[in-house]
């Protein structure tokens, strides 16, 4: 089992950046693929990235490619997510998820991942 805490969101204006971190703790950080969703008043949770065990692939959404980096940490247990030229409409409470099955899958839908963080909010402005 692990255990998810999300951090580092807030309020942004338009065009700035931020980077949200996921300390996990519990069983090995490395056995974990981990994923980026968010959700947004009135609208089902959406994936945003996910990364590979060791970190060696990355995948995102269309509408932060370019925009958003996903990385991990295995040695701090810690996934990342910086998120640069912020758009209104990325704002969203995210949330930072691990897939503990140890196959790869699909990485894009939430119903395959086993633990979720509480999330973080992220407001961009204007």
């Amino acid at each position: 089992q692990v255990q998810l805490v999300e951090s580092g969101g807030g309020l942004v204006q338009a065009g700035g950046s931020l980077r949200l971190s996921c300390a996990a703790s519990g069983r090995a950080f490395s056995s974990y693929f981990m994923g980026w969703f968010r959700q947004a008043p009135g609208k089902e949770r959406e994936f945003v990235a996910a990364i590979s065990w060791s970190g060696g692939s990355t995948y995102y959404a269309d509408s932060v490619k370019g925009r958003f980096t996903i990385s991990r940490d295995n040695a701090k247990n810690t996934v990342y997510l910086q998120m640069n030229s912020l758009k209104p409409e990325d704002t969203a409470v995210y949330y930072c998820a691990a897939d503990g099955s140890l196959i790869f899958r699909r990485f894009d839908v939430t119903t395959q991942y086993d633990y979720w963080g509480q999330g973080t909010q992220v407001t961009v402005s204007s």
